[in-house]
């Protein structure tokens, strides 16, 4: 007897009210492994699609200089360093690290839209 090719298909029955519900998942549960490599994935997605802003780059150099006064005031670059000093450095290097950080995220941003457009296109 020849067999047909029509793959079988799942019946949809009706409730007592005469509804029809969809069926629930009916695959095996995601690990957690899996589950959390979504979550980052995703994650990364929504993080990775905002365009740049001033205010964010502001905020990268911000914590840069920061990290940099930390440093000069424990005495990284000399014990005779002063406070002063640090903090001078720390305002000079918020002017220049604020562009530098615009312009390293839209080089990012732009990177991921092409990479987008060829994903899709």
């Amino acid at each position: 007897m020849a067999q047909t090719k029509r793959k079988r298909r799942s019946k949809h029955r009706g409730n007592a009210a005469g509804q029809v519900e969809a069926r629930g998942r009916t695959g095996r549960r995601p690990t957690a492994d899996e589950v959390k490599k979504q979550s980052r994935q995703s994650a990364r997605e929504t993080r990775m699609s905002k365009p740049p802003s001033w205010r964010s780059a502001f905020l990268k150099a911000a914590l840069m200089a920061g990290l940099l006064f930390f440093f000069i005031t424990i005495g990284l670059f000399g014990q005779n360093t002063k406070p002063a000093q640090g903090v001078v450095l720390a305002a000079f290097a918020l002017l220049f690290y604020t562009p530098i950080a615009y312009a390293t995220d839209s080089f990012v941003y732009k990177r991921y839209l092409k990479r987008q457009g060829q994903s899709k296109g």
